[in-house]
């Protein structure tokens, strides 16, 4: 066996497990599958991620999840995350152009949030 060949999830530390589980259910709309030993377990459509306590939360300066979001769908997933007072993050980038918020590059379109600790978040066309 390798590594290969087991799931992988994400793990976003938080200074504060209650906030933290206030925002990705009330601000993003996950629902909980429970209460780890570690922390909350969030599931979607083809995986999950582990939010747990850490003193090391918010020193990851680099994207942590990225949703992949149809093409059909980004720009009312992007007005839902704004509705719900989500603040996109814009910054240098290579290629593309930001159009009111959004990175834009050929067909592929991208969106850069982070959780109240500074865990950066993003959702895109599909790879």
């Amino acid at each position: 066996m390798m590594l290969s060949d087991f799931d992988a999830i994400p793990v976003l530390a938080v200074t504060d497990l209650q906030r933290a589980r206030d925002w990705y259910e009330g601000t993003l709309g996950f629902t909980s599958q429970g209460d780890a030993v570690e922390g909350v377990m969030y599931s979607t459509r083809t995986g999950g991620f582990l939010v747990y306590p850490s003193g090391f939360a918010g020193t990851n300066q680099a994207t942590a999840i990225s949703f992949q979001v149809p093409a059909d769908r980004f720009d009312a997933e992007v007005a839902d995350l704004r509705d719900r007072g989500v603040e996109l993050q814009t910054f240098d980038v290579p290629e593309g152009t930001w159009q009111d918020g959004v990175l834009v590059s050929g067909d592929m379109k991208a969106a850069w949030f982070a959780d109240p600790d500074g865990n950066i978040l993003n959702v895109e066309t599909g790879m």
